[in-house]
């Protein structure tokens, strides 16, 4: 099973010159609660932007080169995989296109900003048959920078 998780603004932006545009403690909490001990999906670039491997995650890079620091798999691979577990798909904007058929849940969080020169954006929902099972409103903690809602949806 593949699902979905990206935090992106009230355009849809997910990112700005290879990095999140924002700083959003909240989110970053709330993503690390919902992949925590699950197999994380990532292409290349959204490899690169992090420091190094997220703790306590099987890190899947899907990439065309190897990578020594790092699993890497294509496509065919990770779609084998989510047939006996729940993969977790963070990004980026490719590999959202790349399994948006394939996926049966999405975790999305709107930041409560508009992003300018944003270059990257999350996969729309519109006609892609998902249905929005919960939503909270959370009012921007000391270490975020907006305001924010987390929504769960599903197909």
């Amino acid at each position: 099973m593949f699902t979905m998780i990206f935090a992106c603004d009230t355009k849809g932006a997910i990112g700005k010159d290879g990095d999140l545009p924002w700083r959003q403690s909240s989110d970053l909490q709330h993503f690390k609660r919902v992949t925590m001990s699950k197999t994380i999906v990532m292409g290349r670039k959204t490899w690169d932007s992090l420091p190094k491997a997220l703790p306590g995650r099987r890190n899947i890079v899907m990439s065309r080169s190897s990578h020594d620091d790092i699993e890497v798999l294509d496509f065919d691979a990770v779609l084998a995989l989510g047939e006996d577990e729940e993969i977790m798909i963070i990004g980026g904007g490719e590999i959202y296109a790349l399994f948006m058929e394939h996926t049966k849940e999405i975790h999305r969080t709107i930041v409560h900003t508009e992003v300018e020169g944003a270059d990257t954006f999350a996969p729309s929902l519109d006609g892609e048959g998902f249905h929005l099972i919960g939503e909270r409103h959370v009012q921007a903690g000391p270490r975020d920078e907006h305001n924010m809602t987390f929504q769960h949806w599903i197909r």
